[in-house]
């Protein structure tokens, strides 16, 4: 019958779309088994560079004075050898005012056209602006509403005096203990800190490096065209185009950056619909090229990165064709199996065989990948990390690692919501000003 042919091809198709899958999956699994591995420090030097501190602020009034005077009393690091440069990019608040009080040099950025409202434009400006004055050996970016740790300035220090010229920290989180997703947030983006970062950086695969507490020589910069990139995911792009260039990322793992967390399913889901839209341009122009540079080079650090992004992309398919397919599956092969349907190239007690296997198959694959790609990595991340993470103990955090698996279906339907929308435009999350470090 003709039915039972379209089943079967439908059928291979699916299992060509699972292996597809299941790639990605197996490197984030692969990492987190050889997450044992010594995390690689680097020497300290007493030869100390200049530090440039850059944070866009976009009426930051609740969060950017204690951002600044965390940096600039906290820093284990001679004063006179960082500044703290904040650009207002079109406040109607007193963000600049309060933070040039906490010590930071403000710089007022007004553009009306309300296509530059993103990071990326005073970004650029301010990165302009500070390259010119030929003073810095490096810029670190900060957001708003970020706190790091006290060695940090001397932590990049001592990786950029051991050559590198781009690296990226240590993810925390500011209100890890505030609430469910905040909890759970702080898992999902510490996972890449712990596991991948940690396993990329002895491998010597290239890090990751996504905006907040990135580090960047300003010999770099100078040779790649400074801060070039103009879009809503600015900092991959950056990251992307230096890789493209044979710039090869770090990771410092004891320099940590404490971020805010979404606290709500609402600044989850607007997040995660700038991701994917960010990254749907990235695929457009850049991530084939990624590929075609992996053939060309042969160094798996551009396979590595294809790999990971093109996840975001499976996250459509994670929400269309695999709930799709399977309805169709076990309606059909019951339908086959109690005879409503008659059948020619298989016995109807085929059909109930296959039926309870791919039940099973299923059962089985979704308990593995929820228990330990959810809940054991977790729980692990959680008892060795937690102070990292943002908590006091990892009591804070153990519900979060138990509903881990429930986060990553929120989280996969948030991207999948990203590739549905019309337009993207950037919104900044709640801010949570008594959250500190």
């Amino acid at each position: 019958m003709w039915y039972e042919i379209l089943y079967q091809v439908l059928s291979a198709i699916n299992y060509v779309v699972l292996l597809i899958i299941a790639i990605p999956l197996l490197v984030q699994i692969l990492y987190v088994l050889f997450a044992w591995v010594k995390k690689k420090t680097y020497p300290h030097s007493d030869k100390k560079g200049k530090i440039a501190y850059i944070i866009p602020a976009c009426n930051e009034e609740s969060v950017i004075f204690n951002t600044v005077k965390s940096i600039i009393d906290k820093q284990n690091y001679p004063r006179d050898l960082f500044d703290v440069y904040v650009i207002a990019n079109n406040c109607q608040d007193n963000t600049a005012k309060l933070a040039k009080e906490a010590g930071a040099i403000v710089w007022i950025y007004d553009d009306p056209n309300p296509e530059h409202h993103i990071a990326a434009y005073p970004l650029k400006y301010g990165f302009d602006k500070i390259m010119a004055m030929e003073k810095y050996d490096m810029i670190i970016r900060i957001d708003a509403d970020n706190h790091i740790n006290d060695d940090f300035s001397k932590l990049m220090n001592d990786a950029y005096q051991s050559g590198v010229d781009f690296a990226r920290p240590y993810e925390g989180a500011l209100n890890a203990k505030q609430n469910f997703y905040t909890k759970a947030c702080t898992l999902f983006y510490t996972f890449d800190s712990r596991y991948g970062s940690r396993v990329r950086e002895r491998l010597n695969i290239a890090a990751h490096i996504n905006g907040s507490g990135s580090m960047m020589s300003t010999k770099m910069l100078k040779a790649c065209g400074g801060y070039n990139t103009l879009t809503i995911t600015e900092d991959a792009e950056f990251n992307f185009d230096r890789m493209l260039e044979g710039y090869k990322g770090h990771y410092v793992e004891d320099a940590i950056i404490y971020e805010d967390m979404p606290s709500s399913f609402e600044d989850t889901k607007n997040r995660n619909k700038r991701i994917f839209s960010g990254s749907m341009k990235l695929l457009k122009s850049k991530l084939l090229l990624m590929l075609g540079k992996f053939f060309t080079t042969g160094r798996i650090s551009y396979l590595e990165m294809f790999m990971s992004y093109i996840f975001i992309f499976l996250s459509v398919v994670l929400c269309t064709w695999i709930p799709l397919y399977y309805i169709y599956d076990f309606t059909f092969i019951a339908l086959c199996a109690n005879g409503t349907i008659p059948v020619s190239m298989f016995s109807s007690g085929y059909y109930d065989s296959v039926m309870w296997t791919t039940i099973y198959a299923m059962i089985g694959i979704l308990l593995s990948l929820f228990v330990f790609f959810g809940i054991i990595q977790g729980l692990v991340l959680v008892l060795i990390d937690y102070k990292k993470m943002g908590a006091d103990s990892p009591k804070e955090l153990i519900s979060a690692a138990l509903l881990f698996p429930c986060f990553l279906f929120i989280y996969v339907i948030t991207l999948c919501m990203g590739a549905f929308s019309k337009k993207v435009v950037w919104k900044k999350i709640k801010r949570n000003p008594k959250n500190e470090n």
